[in-house]
């Protein structure tokens, strides 16, 4: 889905998608992208943040209640990116214009090398430990305290309440989780969920790690489930 109010970039950005084989719904103002994303439902979000009416902080916001689609937001200076995430507004990526737009579409592509987020903000709780998948094998679950993560239904509970992430959420925790206690630099998550080609703001990863303690409860002086390690990275706490 692309939302963006300039008609040649719309154009330039729904040619690419479409040559490579996406299905393509634009909309040229921010009151009319929302109620289009609840009805088409889309996998990835090209927003730009300069829109009439509602601009695209606003937009990703109101869109990050409904869906968990990928969001990239298109910023027209650079600056504006240091001050989009110190707003934490949600987006996982952004580009400033003028791109390229075989960027956008090699940023797109790593995105959707990831599976989806398997829960939506109203669906049903999460699998009980001891559960077993469809195929009848036993889910691969990992605790930490009170969180207990279902790395195959990517599914979140903290104290037996569901926990509702954006796929870089999930992916930034199942990273964490899948080597407890290691270390992780800024670098290393960065080519672990965005991948070796991305290029931008590692700082990035610092938003989505803050998003990611808010929803569960945590907190930097807490690092319950989430620690720094100052002038290195992150690591999992003892989840106490």
């Amino acid at each position: 889905m692309v939302v963006e109010d300039e008609p040649e970039i719309a154009d330039l950005i729904g040619s690419y998608l479409r040559r490579d084989g996406f299905d393509v719904t634009h909309a040229d103002d921010g009151t009319s992208a929302l109620p289009l994303a609840r009805q088409v439902d889309p996998d990835v979000v090209v927003l730009d943040l300069g829109l009439p009416g509602l601009d695209g902080i606003e937009v990703c916001r109101r869109l990050r209640v409904f869906s968990d689609a990928y969001v990239v937001m298109l910023t027209a200076r650079a600056e504006e990116v240091d001050t989009l995430i110190g707003l934490s507004v949600g987006a996982d990526d952004y580009l400033t214009k003028p791109f390229s737009p075989r960027e956008l579409m090699a940023r797109i592509q790593v995105m959707l090398r990831r599976p989806r987020t398997g829960t939506p903000p109203d669906a049903a709780p999460a699998a009980a430990p001891g559960a077993t998948s469809d195929t009848g094998r036993a889910r691969d679950l990992r605790t930490l305290g009170t969180l207990t993560v279902d790395l195959d239904g990517r599914e979140v509970t903290v104290r037996n309440s569901p926990v509702h992430l954006t796929k870089t959420e999930f992916d930034l925790l199942a990273v964490l989780l899948r080597d407890p206690g290691v270390v992780l630099s800024r670098d290393q998550l960065i080519n672990a969920i965005w991948g070796p080609d991305w290029v931008g703001d590692t700082h990035l990863v610092d938003v989505h790690i803050g998003h990611l303690r808010r929803k569960l409860g945590d907190s930097a002086s807490r690092g319950t489930f989430i620690r720094t390690v100052r002038g290195v990275g992150y690591r999992t706490g003892d989840g106490q």
